[in-house]
């Protein structure tokens, strides 16, 4: 599935797909979470099944959830839905969930589907509201959730307004709860991430430079992807802006062989490696990497995909094959760095036990590695950083 991203600057335009006019205090990073055509970018947790039909997913059998690739703090989360069971029906929808928890995840908000109380949050006073359902048909939800404060809209009609939240930031999902629950159809399902902007627009290099020679010689823009040709001769490619602390999101596909890798708060030159303090300063790399490659297969941990090279090892490995789409998450608070691959958090470090880490800037360029080999990238996008505990 293309995760398909959009700027939105709160104009209030009228999206295709049923979605709700926009407004100003929307302004964010729209993504299609489901587009009807694959499960790319959601992970299923424990005992449960879900099948895509006619453009639609299926929650079909047992008793767990699936849940988005990405934690989110901020956003406005639009779906529709439908139970297939006439009466007695119940599943959820998961805001701000943990990924822990069998067979449903704790702590989480759960924005109840159970018949009679559709759209209530529990454990969340205030959270409830009589009428608007469409019993039998589809419903459209809209909900915001900002701080502490989660509103819901319900078929166009405001249902709720609700403070009280705790959890800061977690995963959106959907629980499975079959055959108790019944089954429920889910479709049209986009994702505002508030407070995000992009770093591609897909059309050109705006906000982009070479390092040290014109951007064009490898890279361009093809089908609304930025595509590193390969070319040896060519640079690497550098933000126009620096920055600190920043939660960095985007899709990559390495070719057969791929090599590449992201720049993170590197200097001008994009010095990224730096053992002592005599040496000049530098950031780090996370690597990009055809990990199944053969001549890779005898690599050190730390080089291998979504690792800090030279630092840390990504761990577990999750890469998918060369030539299949990946998400990958890096997160940068201080001297804490996180990594998040096709879901999984494979990296979560400190200078307390990474000691090579205090030897790196806090901050500096972004960029991404030209490695002589063809590598794509889509859905870049930056934002505040968020907060992983040390040691999740």
């Amino acid at each position: 599935m293309m995760l398909r991203v959009a700027w939105v600057l709160g104009l209030g335009l009228a999206v295709t797909g049923g979605t709700m006019p926009l407004s100003a205090e929307d302004a964010g990073v729209r993504q299609t979470l489901f587009d009807g055509t694959s499960l790319d970018g959601w992970v299923l947790e424990n005992d449960s099944e879900v099948e895509i039909v006619d453009g639609c997913l299926l929650l079909k059998a047992g008793n767990g959830w699936l849940r988005s690739a990405h934690q989110y703090r901020d956003f406005v989360l639009e779906l529709e839905w439908k139970a297939l069971k006439a009466s007695e029906y119940d599943a959820g929808i998961y805001i701000r969930a943990a990924g822990t928890g069998s067979p449903f995840p704790k702590p989480a908000y759960q924005v109840n589907l159970l018949d009679g109380k559709e759209g209530h949050i529990g454990n969340l006073p205030g959270a409830s509201f009589q009428g608007l359902i469409n019993r039998g048909d589809w419903n459209r939800f809209r909900l915001r959730v900002v701080g502490d404060t989660v509103s819901l809209t319900v078929n166009g009609s405001a249902a709720y307004t609700a403070a009280g939240l705790k959890q800061p930031q977690g995963y959106v999902g959907f629980q499975i709860e079959v055959p108790k629950g019944g089954q429920f159809l889910i479709r049209d399902v986009s994702l505002i991430e508030l407070d995000f902007k992009p770093l591609f627009n897909g059309t050109d290099l705006a906000g982009w430079e070479g390092g040290g020679a014109p951007a064009e010689v490898c890279w361009k823009v093809e089908d609304s992807l930025l595509v590193c040709t390969g070319e040896k001769k060519g640079p690497w490619l550098r933000t126009a802006e620096q920055y600190g602390d920043f939660n960095l999101r985007f899709d990559y596909l390495v070719s057969p062989g791929g090599n590449s890798g992201v720049y993170v708060r590197v200097p001008e030159d994009g010095l990224h490696h730096r053992d002592n303090d005599t040496l000049p300063p530098a950031g780090f790399e996370v690597q990009l990497l055809d990990d199944a490659a053969e001549q890779y297969r005898k690599l050190k941990d730390y080089q291998y995909t979504a690792s800090v090279y030279d630092i840390a090892g990504a761990n577990p490995r999750v890469s998918r094959p060369a030539g299949e789409w990946n998400t990958l998450e890096l997160n940068c608070r201080g001297q804490h760095v996180t990594t998040v691959h096709n879901g999984q958090i494979v990296v979560n470090i400190t200078d307390q036990d990474h000691p090579l880490l205090a030897l790196r800037k806090t901050d500096g360029y972004l960029g991404l590695q030209n490695h002589s080999t063809v590598v794509k990238f889509r859905n870049l996008r930056i934002g505040p950083a968020l907060e992983y505990p040390v040691g999740e």
